[in-house]
């Protein structure tokens, strides 16, 4: 071995210790995602009266600009691959702004036309972060060697989960503190935004005379193509019952102030199980391992059909299981992905677009529908609802993700997966 192949060993040696940065970027990014989906309607609603149906289609039109934005932005990241720590800088700062805007500023125009352009910005800025994020993992498993993209997922979705944790609990936590939690709430992503942007500060490297290779080796590889409808499938309960949460506590279980502690619960048990699913992953295989947790997540939304008001305590044993099974959707589901990523296109910033595309739509796509289908309901937050409101409530808040989380069993079980 030469003196520059052990200076080039010690450098790879030396960047494989910084795991903890994804976990910490990761939960940046954590926190403008799925907690956006719990608390921006529901905000918008109480605060300045907008209706579901709305906020439902602006949140629905947004998914569709990504149809050409992500590609777009892929490439870009591609392109300008030299500039792609100050490109990452300057989405970060977006998606900070952005953050102040939607919760932190009192709407300029429109409430409604207000929510459509903050959003814009930070789901922007999501996507971005998320395609550069999950590319670079790529790269960083690499380094790693045996089991690297197991090892990777499980700090970065690790990170991701405790993330979600704080941002879905905070701004209820912050409402006994404060008369502006949300406000808080944003000032508290702007200091995480800043953090997480100096911890990955140098890991934005891209391969040396790597090229761009668009969605082609995606798209033309079947089992990328399976991975990532069984993504679209799998994800969509999980958009669907942090669509509906907060509504279903207060209204289904008539437990009002109690959406933070079982938001809470329900995270940690996903942010705790995320280390054991990567070490079952390793003993048994990722793929038997999600199927198992898949089923798991089955169990626990059928249980939530038959809760009624009061039944608090028999929905955080819920929380719990079906937390925990999310643990293994986010962590698993995308150490595969990579790991097929890894052996059709190893430097695929692009390919990661429809990642990110995917994980979006499905909220995007949970909201579009289900919020529209409770305002013909009859549905409204906040006041007492007839039994039939409730009762739309309950069969898409359970019985849905139930069929959903079958369709997705069935095709990973049908879809060869290696495991080396």
């Amino acid at each position: 071995m030469t003196a520059a192949d052990h200076v080039g060993s010690a450098r790879v040696a030396a960047r494989g210790h910084g795991l903890p940065g994804y976990a910490i970027f990761a939960a940046m990014i954590a926190c403008a995602g799925l907690p956006i989906y719990i608390h921006a309607p529901k905000f918008y609603v109480d605060e300045y009266g907008v209706s579901l149906a709305a906020l439902g289609a602006v949140l629905f039109g947004l998914r569709l600009l990504d149809v050409v934005q992500d590609p777009l932005l892929g490439w870009l990241s591609e392109a300008r691959r030299k500039m792609r720590g100050a490109l990452v800088a300057g989405a970060v700062a977006v998606m900070a702004l952005s953050m102040l805007g939607l919760f932190a500023v009192t709407p300029p125009v429109a409430p409604l036309l207000w929510f459509a352009i903050a959003l814009t910005g930070l789901f922007s800025a999501f996507s971005f972060l998320t395609i550069n994020f999950y590319a670079q993992g790529v790269r960083k498993a690499g380094e790693l060697g045996e089991n690297g993209h197991v090892r990777v997922a499980a700090w970065r979705e690790t990170g991701s989960l405790l993330g979600v944790c704080v941002a879905a609990v905070a701004p209820t936590a912050l409402a006994s503190m404060t008369g502006s939690p949300f406000a808080m709430f944003a000032a508290g992503f702007l200091g995480l935004a800043i953090l997480a942007a100096w911890a990955m500060r140098g890991e934005w490297i891209a391969s040396p005379g790597s090229t761009a290779p668009g969605f082609g080796p995606v798209l033309r590889d079947p089992i990328a193509r399976r991975l990532l409808l069984i993504a679209l499938i799998n994800a969509t309960p999980v958009a669907v019952t942090s669509t509906l949460f907060l509504f279903f506590v207060e209204s289904r279980l008539a437990a009002p102030g109690w959406e933070g502690p079982l938001l809470l619960l329900f995270f940690f048990a996903a942010a705790l199980s995320a280390p054991l699913w990567g070490k079952a992953a390793a003993r048994f295989g990722a793929k038997p391992a999600l199927l198992f947790a898949m089923a798991l997540a089955i169990a626990s939304f059928g249980f939530a059909a038959f809760l009624g008001a009061g039944d608090i305590a028999a929905f955080a044993v819920i929380c719990l299981v079906s937390g925990a099974a999310l643990g293994a959707d986010l962590t698993l589901l995308p150490a595969i992905f990579a790991r097929r990523m890894a052996r059709i296109a190893p430097d695929a910033g692009q390919a990661f677009g429809l990642w990110s595309f995917v994980s979006k739509f499905t909220l995007a796509f949970a909201a579009v529908t289900l919020l529209p289908l409770l305002d013909l309901a009859g549905f409204q937050s906040g006041i007492e609802n007839a039994a039939s409101a409730l009762t739309m409530l309950t069969i898409l808040y359970a019985l849905v993700p139930c069929a959903l989380k079958l369709v997705a069993i069935a095709l990973l079980a049908a879809t060869p997966i290696k495991e080396t």
